[in-house]
């Protein structure tokens, strides 16, 4: 991606979505947005159930606590299969290779619409969620260096496990923006916006923090 294709993407999407669980903002407040990996390790999560949480699917959400924290929720991943996963990796990543590289980043949608995809999806639909909007331009800036671009939904395998490897993720400077441009409108060239382990000062790039059912947004907890 060159720089005038990061302008062009920036103004496309010049806010990101996170989606948190109801009553997360306390934690990410205080300790940052942090990726599934980075909460185990605060949280001192050892062991097989850190093996578990980590590298295996996880078909319901799990709750994990530790004395002076907030608890956390570990999501679960009911949008993918180990199945799914066999049928859209190459031989030689495993869907535990996956999931661990998942587990590892934190993720952000590029649009309101794909946003609304999973507030709106039969999993979710009827939950409350907490929606971090985050300036695209103050995120790129502070942590350039440690972001990587998607050009699909990582973590979907359904109804369709479109083709994914090692190589889904790519820094932005190597991003194929030009490749995709020919190929989806606009605000679609790049589907996720990670960044590796968490991102510590989120507190510095939120634009609103929302709580969001559905399509409906009932509350503002933060407004810059």
């Amino acid at each position: 991606m060159t720089s005038q294709e990061l302008e062009e993407l920036l103004e496309d999407s010049p806010i990101l979505y996170h989606m948190a669980e109801r009553h997360s903002w306390p934690s990410i407040r205080k300790h940052g947005l942090r990726s599934t990996s980075a909460l185990l390790d605060l949280y001192d999560v050892r062991g097989a159930k850190r093996e578990a949480l980590e590298r295996e699917h996880r078909p319901s959400s799990t709750t994990i606590s530790s004395p002076g924290l907030y608890d956390a929720v570990i999501r679960d991943q009911k949008a993918m299969s180990d199945s799914g996963l066999y049928r859209c990796l190459p031989s030689h990543i495993t869907p535990s290779d996956w999931y661990a590289l998942l587990n590892s980043k934190v993720f952000f949608w590029l649009s309101e619409e794909r946003l609304h995809r999973m507030t709106t999806s039969r999993e979710y639909h009827l939950r409350e969620h907490e929606i971090l909007e985050v300036n695209t331009r103050s995120l790129i800036d502070a942590h350039f260096s440690n972001i990587w671009l998607c050009p699909i939904n990582s973590g979907c395998t359904k109804p369709m496990p479109h083709s994914r490897d090692d190589a889904s993720f790519t820094r932005i400077q190597e991003y194929k923006y030009s490749h995709w441009k020919t190929r989806r409108r606009r605000g679609e060239r790049v589907v996720e916006l990670t960044v590796v382990y968490a991102v510590p000062d989120i507190q510095n790039h939120i634009e609103r923090v929302i709580v969001k059912k559905g399509l409906e947004t009932l509350s503002v907890l933060v407004q810059q």
